[in-house]
């Protein structure tokens, strides 16, 4: 669906390039992740794709098509989820998915159905002016998908919300995705990138490090031990090698004489591979309820 190829970008003020020749390719029907700190290129590849940014250099395919080639009906295959709200203040929230559904071929038959997605029906007749930072993010969502789109553009979809309207959000990603959609993300927000995405790319410095599936990229640090945390005079923790487990006298010592409260394999995360790979770390967004 996406084939990006020796991709270069250059703002005019810089003196080197924000994208270093990059190439990747994402398949139809999935859900593709640029994954990095702030600064690191992800939301500049995403200005290109979504034709926000021109002039750069080396080929880019959507649908088969080149994207310099594209006219104003790219934008009717397209949804664009923006990390910072973009909305009319002064109208309200069905209001401005009126005003913005007029440039889309497709209409949706209910835009108070849409609200209700991310939990904004009640809201739907107030001024977006008196919303709040979350509000306005589930806003900022709803309006990506409301034309049908085949391929959507993520920025930080779940920036700003609190654990219950994250939830709402990537569930609807989820659901899109079964229904054939294309899906690219970016964030430094590793839980969502490692929950939602079947592959994701580490990008910093402007190049691609590493692409692969969360779970193959985990399993590059992950340790093959297994952590148990029982009660014995106090809490104790004690950790065992997975192989020959059956026949560790003492793992399954553990487990006879003490009350176990949990048992689980020591998984290396995304961000502990992220910081072995890069040298960096990400950064977490923080809530804003």
């Amino acid at each position: 669906m996406i084939k990006v190829n020796n991709l270069i970008y250059k703002y005019p003020k810089n003196n080197s390039p924000t994208v270093k020749d990059i190439s990747f390719s994402i398949k139809k029907g999935e859900v593709f992740g640029f994954l990095g700190p702030s600064g690191a290129g992800k939301s500049t590849t995403q200005k290109i794709l979504i034709k926000l940014l021109s002039g750069y250099s080396g080929n880019i395919n959507i649908s088969n098509k080149e994207l310099i080639k594209a006219n104003n009906d790219y934008f009717n295959q397209i949804g664009v989820c923006f990390e910072l709200p973009n909305h009319y203040l002064k109208l309200t929230a069905i209001e401005n998915l009126q005003f913005f559904s007029e440039f889309y071929k497709t209409k949706h038959k209910n835009l108070a159905d849409l609200l209700d997605l991310v939990g904004l029906a009640e809201d739907a007749n107030v001024k977006v002016e008196n919303y709040s930072k979350g509000m306005k993010m589930r806003l900022n969502f709803i309006r990506s998908i409301m034309h049908n789109p085949e391929i959507l553009f993520l920025d930080e979809p779940t920036s700003g919300l609190d654990p219950v309207n994250a939830r709402k959000i990537k569930d609807i990603i989820i659901d899109q995705k079964k229904a054939g959609k294309t899906i690219f993300i970016t964030t430094h927000n590793m839980y969502d990138a490692d929950e939602l995405c079947d592959r994701v790319s580490f990008i910093i410095d402007g190049k691609l490090e590493i692409t692969d599936t969360p779970r193959n990229i985990k399993q590059l640090g992950g340790k093959r031990v297994i952590k148990v945390e029982y009660e014995n005079s106090g809490i104790q923790t004690a950790e065992f090698n997975i192989e020959g487990l059956a026949d560790n006298h003492e793992f399954l010592n553990v487990l006879w004489e003490n009350h176990i409260r949990s048992i689980h394999s020591k998984e290396a995360t995304l961000d502990d591979i992220f910081i072995q790979v890069t040298g960096k770390k990400l950064i977490n967004h923080e809530s804003a309820y």
